[in-house]
């Protein structure tokens, strides 16, 4: 520390750097515990994103039965219990340990059964469409992570005292639309803290809260089987709350979106504060860092206009930039494909005929060997052909499930199984690279925006996948065909958009198109000069 104290001094009356970017490598580091720590609180995030995004896997599935008397017509093979007398059948175990059994939802129509996990996906579309932007305008990444995680945490608990299925599908539209930022704020905001090189790395921190919150579910399922769905929701309700607190009180506010909009005083206290200067040095340090920042060519433009951004100020600046525009079409059609995969691999694992405890947890332990991969490969991997690579494998995987299903091979399940875990893989990875590229591709000013739409794009992915897995019971192609013709082609769109690894972030859209225009001149260059 006494080192990074002394070259903030030295460097005082030296050159200033050109953006926000190489301020904070220049006068804080690249990377320091203090920051370390504020992107391990906020990553969390991820662990209560996902229980709520895969809870209604174990709470609204349907129970298995017996017949209570074997002399009768009932029979579990070939009997349907919607037209078996009461005293014929009876659940394996009691009834309020699904909805479907509590509600006595097992003849219900399907849009009913499904309600629920359709109106929490409606959610998170509508909740992304309406909050994405606030991070990048009026609230900052930080309040809106704050204010995400307390409506998740409060829609959960609410969701305990649901009498019927209406309510219990209200509560969880709102509990969507309260999460459906969450991992767009944790982000960016995590990332933003910190240069480049240590961008990816950190980056990934997010993705293994996610892996984290998905594999604890079925092992509190586990351990709470026989008991009701209502206590799935306690247990994932009070740590969110308990979280909140935390976000509330030890999280900063992202720099770079500070300086971005005009508040400058306290971007350099954030700075100083996740550096740890001590505080004998506060006047030089401070000193320093103010006269690096008020050197940056861009923040004057800035400060002049930050009463002028509105809600959807930054979308409009993305539609109206033809490189934004085109960047952003591509990145949304790439995840939408990814979507498809990610959401509907997991929920097509009943066609599989394994033990849905077993099935989900090898699924969510597919983030690992994912997330691992990323971690440590994201400084060598190329951006662009990482994601045309993955969404290739797993779109050839899906594909090959569906083959499988009509040869006729003995015990193929276990090979079925292997196949679904190497395209969940494959979305997993392609949906991290992306978020890294998404990071790169766009400056501060509408980051957080971009990076939404593409989980909006994800997310819309995961609407239709339970429809295609229905369809796909009798006839493969509309559930795994699909889903692998989807993700294949979709990740053909990378082709168009620029390599980013090793890019200096950029903060405001006039400095983004200049890096574009340099790296399109240096590359007219070399074809001249060859």
């Amino acid at each position: 520390m006494a080192e990074t104290t002394q070259r903030l001094l030295n460097d005082s009356n030296s050159p200033p750097p050109r953006s926000l970017d190489e301020t904070i490598e220049r006068y804080i580091g690249s990377f320091g515990w203090a920051q370390f720590l504020q992107a391990a609180l906020v990553s969390f995030s991820g662990v209560f994103d996902a229980q709520q995004t895969f809870i209604s896997v174990f709470t609204d599935s349907e129970p298995t039965w017996h017949c209570t008397d074997s002399n009768s017509i009932c029979h579990e093979a070939i009997s349907n219990i919607c037209i078996l007398p009461k005293t014929a059948w009876s659940w394996d175990f009691p009834r309020h340990v699904s909805v479907i059994s509590e509600w006595n939802l097992q003849c219900a129509g399907s849009f009913v059964k499904g309600l629920p996990e359709s109106s929490f996906f409606v959610g998170c579309l509508i909740g992304g469409l309406v909050l994405s932007t606030l991070a990048d305008s009026s609230l900052g990444r930080k309040s809106m992570l704050f204010l995400s995680c307390l409506v998740m945490a409060i829609s959960t608990m609410l969701t305990v005292f649901s009498p019927n299925i209406w309510v219990y599908a209200v509560l969880r539209f709102v509990n969507g639309f309260g999460r459906a930022t969450i991992g767009t704020c944790a982000l960016v905001l995590s990332t933003e803290l910190v240069g480049k090189k240590w961008r990816g790395r950190v980056g990934i921190m997010s993705f293994f809260g996610f892996m984290l919150g998905f594999l604890s579910l079925p092992l509190m399922a586990y351990i709470n089987r026989g008991s009701s769905w209502r206590i799935l929701y306690i247990w994932t309700s009070v740590p969110t709350i308990v979280y909140c607190v935390l976000v509330r009180f030890f999280v900063c506010e992202s720099p770079r979106w500070l300086f971005v909009r005009g508040r400058r005083e306290e971007a350099i206290s954030i700075l100083k504060r996740v550096a740890s200067i001590p505080s004998s040095t506060d006047v030089n340090i401070g000193g320093a860092i103010s006269m690096s920042f008020s050197s940056l060519p861009f923040e004057e433009e800035e400060e002049e206009k930050p009463s002028n951004v509105s809600i959807f100020t930054t979308m409009k600046v993305l539609v109206e930039k033809r490189w934004a525009l085109k960047r952003l079409s591509a990145v949304m059609a790439i995840a939408f494909g990814i979507g498809l995969v990610y959401y509907g691999m997991p929920l097509a694992l009943s066609n599989l005929d394994f033990n849905i405890y077993l099935s989900a947890a090898f699924n969510a332990l597919m983030d690992l060997p994912a997330n691992l991969i990323t971690l440590f490969l994201v400084d060598k991997l190329s951006r662009r052909n990482a994601l045309i690579g993955f969404t290739a494998l797993g779109g050839i995987s899906s594909v090959l499930i569906f083959a499988l299903q009509n040869m006729r091979i003995r015990n193929h399940g276990a090979l079925q199984l292997a196949l679904e875990l190497i395209s969940y893989f494959s979305a997993c990875s392609a949906f991290n690279m992306e978020m890294i590229y998404t990071i790169e591709l766009f400056p501060t000013c509408v980051r957080n925006s971009a990076i939404a739409m593409a989980r909006q794009a994800l997310v819309l992915g995961g609407v239709f996948s339970p429809i295609m897995v229905a369809a796909g019971r009798k006839n493969g192609v509309w559930s795994f065909g699909l889903f692998g013709l989807a993700i294949g082609f979709m990740g053909l769109f990378a082709v168009g958009l620029p390599e980013t690894r090793g890019s200096v972030l950029c903060d405001t859209m006039d400095e983004e198109e200049c890096k574009d225009q340099r790296s399109k001149n240096d590359i007219t260059d070399r074809v001249i000069v060859a």
